[in-house]
């Protein structure tokens, strides 16, 4: 009897000793496991990914800390949507360091201390169709709170036909519900244009519909011109059926024209709905102003403008009077000083070196031409001593014109334009009598 009590205990005893013994080496198993932080990365990476409908990776070496406020680094981050090609997101480094209330409460509270990205680049054409698989939603947007801020170094967003390059942005914090300030910059690149930026912004509060502020320095780049601007912009952010964009754009801009020996300054407004949709970013309707003194005109304008695989623009408007620094026109244009309604058309490269279409009209004289803005600002720049006439094409019609003293009714002039840029008038049969009846001058429909 009394071996047979002292040897339960000791197996029992034996079966403790087993089970810490397992518990230990789970433990210490587990503490190995957890001591690498890919393993940690990759689950929290794809704890992240899986409600977006998206795979998160990082080939690169993470680190972690749990110590005092939790942090995570990754490296070589790619996100994609599942089965895509190209990837949606690609970021050499992600820094997030988050608060431990943020971490127990399992995303109801998205309280964030810092984020950083290191040439982050964003693929337009990828998100897009993202974003078209995702379920429609009527909860509002939660935005996380960043009491440490923002920084982004090296970004790049790629869209069809042109990117943004070496961004640049940082902000010292963010909170949905107060005004955010930040700066950015950049340079866009499309189609042998380029476009570097360097803005202060602000925003009433990080949601749509909310009022967004730019200021700041903008330059337009060509090959053989410049465009460099100090502008003010005021609109209201949005998102819908049609697009990302702004609402109740408004634009103002002092600028200068450069171009060789030519610096012209002069100010300009633009105001609109701003759109991005399908690649292609429009301002449609759109209204515009241009102020400037000697060879820059007084107008004012509607109409729309639209760039993607190229540079789209309508305007329709009026000239307040004919700059003086210009080259005089020819009699009757000249003669009158009444306002020229205008209607110009624009369809081709992003530096406007395409071919561009001109109606314009003073009283009862038209014209409607083709030109190109190059040779026709090249010709601004050298009137004095160039032709009189500028490098465009096209015809010149009027009922009635007083030459020496004789009267020529129904004139119409044809201008050819020659391979070396230079005009040739060539004028049709005129009329020359005034006692007899005027012919109808060709193209007499009303200007648009």
């Amino acid at each position: 009897m009394p071996a047979t009590t002292t040897a339960a205990p000791a197996r029992r005893s034996r079966k403790r000793i087993a089970i810490v013994a397992i518990v230990l080496l789970v433990a210490a198993l587990a503490l190995r496991w957890v001591s690498q932080p890919s393993q940690v990365s990759g689950i929290l990476l794809s704890q992240v990914g899986k409600p977006l409908g998206l795979e998160l990776s990082a080939s690169g070496a993470s680190e972690y800390r749990l110590r005092g406020t939790p942090m995570l680094v990754v490296r070589d981050l790619v996100v994609r949507q599942p089965g895509a090609a190209a990837p949606l997101l690609r970021a050499e480094r992600v820094y997030l360091a988050l608060p431990w209330r943020t971490i127990r409460a399992a995303g109801a509270v998205l309280d964030v201390e810092r984020v950083e990205l290191d040439a982050p680049q964003l693929d337009i054409a990828a998100l897009q169709r993202w974003l078209a698989t995702r379920p429609p939603s009527t909860e509002p947007l939660r935005m996380p709170s960043l009491s440490d801020g923002l920084r982004i170094v090296r970004g790049r967003v790629v869209g069809v036909g042109w990117s943004i390059e070496q961004i640049s942005l940082s902000s010292p914090e963010l909170h949905p519900q107060r005004l955010l300030r930040a700066r950015i910059g950049g340079r866009v690149l499309s189609d042998g244009v380029q476009v570097p930026f360097d803005l202060a912004a602000t925003l009433q509060r990080p949601a749509l519909a909310r009022g967004l502020g730019l200021s700041g320095g903008v330059s337009v780049q060509a090959k053989d011109w410049a465009l460099p601007m100090r502008i003010r912009l005021g609109a209201l952010l949005h998102s819908g059926d049609d697009g990302l964009g702004l609402d109740r754009l408004r634009l103002g801009a002092h600028a200068r024209y450069r171009a060789g020996d030519t610096d012209l300054p002069f100010v300009f407004g633009l105001a609109g709905p701003l759109r991005y949709r399908d690649a292609a970013l429009s301002l449609a309707p759109l209204g515009a102003a241009l102020r400037g003194k000697d060879a820059i005109p007084q107008l004012d304008a509607s109409g729309r403008f639209a760039f993607g695989d190229g540079t789209r623009l309508h305007l329709d408007g009026v000239l307040a009077q004919w700059p003086e620094a210009w080259p005089a026109l020819p009699p009757p244009l000249g003669q009158s000083k009444s306002p020229l309604p205008f209607v110009l058309d624009y369809d081709g490269p992003a530096d406007f070196s395409g071919d561009s279409a001109l109606r314009l009209q003073r009283d009862q004289t038209r014209f409607d031409g083709r030109f190109r803005l190059p040779a026709v600002l090249a010709w601004v720049d050298a009137s004095a001593q160039g032709s009189l006439l500028p490098p465009l094409s096209g015809r010149l019609s009027t009922p009635r014109i007083e030459v020496s003293g004789a009267t020529l009714e129904g004139v119409e002039i044809e201008i050819e334009q020659d391979d070396d840029a230079t005009t040739t008038p060539a004028a049709a049969p005129p009329t020359a009598a005034p006692s007899q009846p005027a012919p109808k001058p060709a193209a007499t429909r009303p200007l648009e």
